[in-house]
């Protein structure tokens, strides 16, 4: 994390925000902007754990606050402790600790040994923007509170960040999910980590999500996710303008629209539109680009110097590639529409399936939009695979999709994600 102070903005200043009002140090309302009341409540917070009082968030400040970022500690147990007196202590409970810690006996615990004690509030912040660092810290905090959730990396993005893979249920319906293809749709991410949470969380607890048992649901069912398949695009929009990494400054000058940044930049940070960069009708969308005057790199609809030539979607193909998935979804915004075809090569059953999903989730069905219906991540799945593959466009409105959406959004999409695994 940057360091931050009175004045600051960005991604990073509403993640403290959001992380002092939890623990009880009221920073105000989730702004992005670092006013006097977060100052305050920073400089409470130092206060509190022994640091330099200054107001500044800076390496010491951010390290005091990263236990309550990722959502737990690693606590020593002392002598007369108990599971019930440590939950107590720590506003949490004995079944989130026997969670955290597989084989652990409830009933004696011995002095000395260290054990994961998650923090009793939810991971996934409703109220934040998500970069790369703060999704990294999000999935660190969910699989320490859920150990068997898998975590790993399919590939690499142009700048060297993890495309990262979370892996949770032991079925053989194997189904993959992934988001923010595009980076100024974001908001894709935390949907798809706030499913994991929720639904590990019932599983681990035994508890049904809706009307549906995820005990039943991960016997039958393993779910391959790739929340942020652009993390590079995804940090240019999340911190323009404020670049301190020179990488950012350069990519930047590619937008010559005249327009905000976010408001236009869907690409990675070579300006390749990676959901245009996939071996279903690449040429066609050449032609499409060279009719509408795009000739090479920049903010959006740019498909690449050749399919797959981004390591962003020479990842996911090769990831797709060697798994037997039964169905894939890529979440974008915006529109409220699910799509489910490409170029009539779609098998009889995604349309039924689509109809179910456009169901439970309100929105609407339609085969393929206008715009950008070549050289998609769903339009290669169905060719090469001839299995389902659907894009769903969650919200409504301009892209980025502000946060105040998201609780409608995620409400929308749970049951659609949690039949992707059931169909």
């Amino acid at each position: 994390m940057e360091t931050i102070y009175l004045g600051s903005t960005g991604p990073d200043v509403k993640l403290l925000q959001a992380v002092l009002n939890t623990i009880g140090y009221s920073a105000g309302s989730v702004t992005g902007t670092f006013g006097p009341e977060t100052r305050q409540a920073v400089v409470a917070f130092q206060s509190a754990f022994g640091l330099t009082i200054d107001g500044v968030v800076g390496p010491q400040t951010w390290a005091a606050l990263e236990p309550f970022l990722l959502g737990f500690f690693t606590y020593t147990v002392r002598p007369g402790d108990t599971l019930w007196k440590i939950a107590q202590r720590y506003y949490t409970t004995v079944d989130a600790i026997v969670t955290a810690n597989p084989g652990i006996d409830p009933d004696y615990i011995a002095v000395a040994r260290r054990i994961v004690v998650p923090f009793g509030y939810d991971l996934v912040f409703s109220d934040i923007d998500y970069t790369y660092e703060i999704m990294q810290n999000v999935i660190r905090g969910l699989k320490a509170r859920y150990p068997f959730l898998e975590v790993g990396s399919i590939g690499k993005s142009v700048m060297g960040k993890d495309l990262t893979l979370v892996q949770m249920g032991f079925g053989d319906n194997h189904v993959s999910y992934n988001a923010s293809h595009h980076a100024n749709e974001s908001i894709t991410t935390p949907v798809l980590l706030k499913f994991i949470e929720r639904a590990s969380k019932a599983y681990a607890t035994g508890a049904r999500l809706g009307d549906y048992d995820m005990r039943d649901l991960f016997s039958r069912t393993r779910f391959s996710i790739v929340p942020m398949v652009n993390p590079d695009g995804v940090d240019l929009v999340a911190y323009w303008p404020n670049y301190t990494n020179p990488a950012y400054t350069e990519a930047a000058r590619l937008n010559r629209t005249g327009l905000p940044l976010p408001s236009v930049w869907k690409a990675n940070i070579r300006g390749t539109d990676l959901n245009l960069n996939y071996p279903a009708g690449w040429e066609n969308q050449k032609e499409e680009e060279r009719q509408q005057g795009i000739t090479g790199p920049g903010p959006r609809d740019y498909g690449g110097p050749s399919p797959l030539s981004e390591p962003e979607t020479q990842a996911m193909a090769a990831f797709t590639r060697a798994n037997d998935f039964r169905l894939v979804i890529a979440y974008h915004t915006q529109g409220e529409v699910i799509y489910y075809t490409f170029n009539n090569l779609e098998p009889p059953e995604s349309r039924p399936i689509a109809e179910l999903f456009g169901r439970v989730s309100g929105y609407a069905v339609s085969p393929n939009p206008d715009e950008a219906s070549w050289a998609g991540y769903k339009d290669w799945f169905i060719q090469d695979f001839s299995r389902p593959g659907f894009t769903v466009e969650a919200g409504r409105g301009t892209n980025p999709i502000p946060m105040t959406q998201f609780d409608r959004i995620y409400q929308q999409n749970e049951e659609l994600l949690i039949l992707g695994g059931y169909v």
